[in-house]
């Protein structure tokens, strides 16, 4: 965990501004020895923050629950277990509605974003039925309870809730099961979309590929089990799980395409 390579990892003035300011938060943590948080990252922001942070010890991501997508840095010390997230650094509030109104993601979001909200302080934001479960850390939490009652034109409750109670949209997605030659991003990229090898390269170097949230456009990049990729024009997959090697060289694995 060093300083100094920010300039080495920030691939724009943004990164850079924001990787110093993550350091500065976890660094104070760690040297006084007290919890410490960064604000919820993006995926890409989370790869970025990865490689600074490497594997500092007591430092672990955290969003509320094993699939989350925007997830914060936490620094907890050793006489503290994970327990302690159950309350703290994230707060889930549930938001409940009439079941006539039909308010969505963008909805919400931008909602929290006209109370002054910060897109770093707002978590996943999960949409059900009659009610919507969100994070956010817990030095906001009060504020929304006096100021967050609508989205939209939908009248909203709020209330805390635990972790555990946490209602999950169900992702849709199609497994495919198939053999690569290799777990480079184009062999991935062409077994899930169905597309030629050819025509993914293509794709990933006219750079219309992200893994994890980071662009990449190099083919021959390794995927590892559970990454993440999405394609401009094609949609998301996740590799979720490199099989067995078969008896002519290849490599079995098992991809879920989101719908």
């Amino acid at each position: 965990m060093d300083r100094n390579n920010i300039d080495k990892i920030a691939q724009t003035p943004e990164d850079r501004l924001l990787l110093a300011k993550l350091w500065d938060k976890i660094h104070s943590g760690i040297r006084k020895n007290i919890p410490a948080h960064t604000g919820f990252l993006s995926q890409r922001e989370q790869v970025l923050a990865g490689y600074l942070f490497g594997q500092a010890e007591g430092l672990s991501l955290y969003g509320g629950y094993a699939d989350a997508e925007r997830k914060m840095y936490v620094y907890l010390p050793d006489y503290l277990d994970e327990d302690y997230l159950r309350d703290s650094p994230a707060v889930c509030m549930r938001a409940v509605f009439y079941k006539n109104e039909h308010p969505n993601h963008r909805d919400f979001l931008g909602a929290l974003m006209g109370c002054g909200v910060t897109r770093e302080s707002v978590g996943d934001i999960l949409v059900s039925e009659n009610s919507c479960d969100f994070f956010v850390t817990e030095e906001i939490a009060e504020y929304l309870f006096q100021n967050f009652d609508k989205a939209g034109r939908t009248s909203l409750q709020l209330s805390k809730i635990s972790p555990e109670e946490v209602l999950l949209p169900q992702q849709n997605f199609s497994e495919i099961k198939d053999t690569v030659a290799s777990v480079r991003l184009d062999s991935i990229v062409s077994s899930g979309f169905r597309i030629s090898r050819t025509t993914a390269a293509e794709y990933i170097l006219a750079g219309k590929a992200a893994v994890d949230g980071l662009p990449c456009e190099k083919p021959d990049r390794a995927v590892a089990e559970e990454s993440k990729v999405s394609v401009r024009g094609l949609g998301k997959l996740k590799l979720a799980q490199i099989g067995h090697t078969t008896k002519k060289g290849r490599i079995s694995v098992t991809i879920h395409r989101y719908e």
